[in-house]
């Protein structure tokens, strides 16, 4: 009888450089880990890579410099500029600010609020909530810093306001903030626009174009070499992170490929058939800082075919509390797990499906390696699950 359910494990390899054989690291880890402690594979057990080694491993990088001439080419070499939505990190967005900045003479940058699209704020909600200003308000610069320019980010202790300000402003770029969560508000400042939402991109760019904007999206950026750069021909910019002050990583591009060569070798090496995907942010909301970690623009941009899909699950505390109130012990789960061998796949939307997660498997098994592998130093680039897809009902 078996005591475990899923079991998720971190799997060290060497640090991965710019040129290393990936695959080849990714399947001899996992071998040596089976080895070293003593668990065998099985068909549907999950190898993940993160994304940030798949492309340092591909060589995916762009310098500020080939970013501003990949821009001054798109914008027709702009004299000034609009970006509207970009969000508030120093990580994720500083580096494409700069630019950005570089690129023209003056800039205009609008901002949502209360916070950014994954959370990050920008002012005190409760000064929002006793001011003059709602959510459909365009707040400028100097009404921003005299209601609300106090505020202080409360994990990091900076004003991004002031950080992306000064940011600009040492590009030679002069700088002006509107705050305002409509889109087309930008085009009372400039019709030459650049859209830096992530996960309402599309939708955004169509308001602009309807508006009369000349726009592009920050995923059209870097979608194409410049100068021999990398590049990512679906998401541009999405998804990358700086690597220096003059460099950022890009999305990975080969991931598709390299998912299938490790599922082939697997397959090879032990006779089941492994599924496998790169992973980057995890789809989960901070419940403190109210962060959503989903800063790229998918958790799983490549994985093989047997992840596709969501979960096909029954509610056991309903079917217990309803269904089966009346038994109890063994007999309760031998009757539970009778009904779990006969659920019908076509069950969504019923009751007895209710609490359960309608999500896509990657964006739950993504999420679960970001939150096992982490964003620090615990050297666990890949991880290994065994036993999600298995229920109550498997011995």
């Amino acid at each position: 009888m078996r005591d475990l359910g899923t079991v998720v494990r971190g799997v060290r390899t060497p640090i991965i450089k710019e040129g290393d054989d990936l695959a080849t690291i990714v399947t001899e880890s996992v071998l040596k880990a089976s080895e070293n402690n003593h668990f065998e594979f099985h068909d549907r057990d999950v190898v993940a890579i993160t994304e940030a080694v798949v492309g340092i491993s591909e060589g995916n990088y762009v310098t500020v410099d080939q970013v501003v001439e990949d821009i001054k080419q798109k914008f027709n070499h702009p004299e000034e500029l609009g970006i509207v939505f970009p969000i508030l990190s120093r990580n994720r967005f500083s580096i494409i600010l700069k630019a950005i900045a570089r690129s023209t003479k003056k800039l205009y940058v609008q901002l949502s609020f209360p916070s950014d699209e994954v959370g990050n704020g920008i002012l005190d909600e409760d000064k929002l909530d006793r001011s003059n200003f709602t959510l459909g308000s365009v707040i400028t610069e100097e009404e921003y810093r005299e209601n609300f320019g106090d505020w202080l980010h409360p994990f990091t202790g900076i004003n991004m306001l002031d950080f992306y300000k000064e940011l600009i402003e040492n590009e030679g770029c002069e700088a002006v903030f509107i705050l305002s969560n409509k889109a087309t508000d930008i085009l009372k400042y400039t019709k030459n626009v650049l859209s830096c939402d992530i996960h309402t991109r599309y939708r955004t760019k169509k308001l602009l174009e309807q508006a009369g904007a000349n726009v592009y999206g920050l995923f059209e950026i870097m979608n194409a070499s410049v100068n021999g750069s990398g590049f990512n021909e679906k998401y541009g910019m999405l998804g990358s992170n700086k690597s220096t002050e003059e460099r950022l990583k890009l999305f990975p591009r080969t991931g598709q490929t390299l998912v299938e060569e490790i599922q082939r070798r697997l397959k090879e090496k032990t006779g089941k058939t492994i599924e496998v995907m790169v992973y980057g942010d995890g789809a989960f909301k901070d419940p403190v800082g109210h962060i959503w970690e989903l800063a790229d623009p998918v958790v799983s941009p490549a994985y093989t075919s047997g992840l596709e899909g969501t979960p096909n699950e029954i509610k056991l505390k309903y079917v217990s509390d309803n269904k089966f109130a009346s038994l109890r012990g063994d007999e309760l789960k031998e009757a539970i797990k009778e009904e779990i061998r006969a659920k019908d796949k076509n069950l969504k939307g019923q009751m007895i499906t209710q609490g359960t997660t309608p999500r896509r498997l990657t964006d739950l098994i993504g999420s679960l390696c970001d939150l096992t592998s982490g964003s620090g130093d615990k050297g666990t680039p890949v991880v290994f699950i065994q036993g999600y897809f298995d229920n109550l009902a498997d011995e």
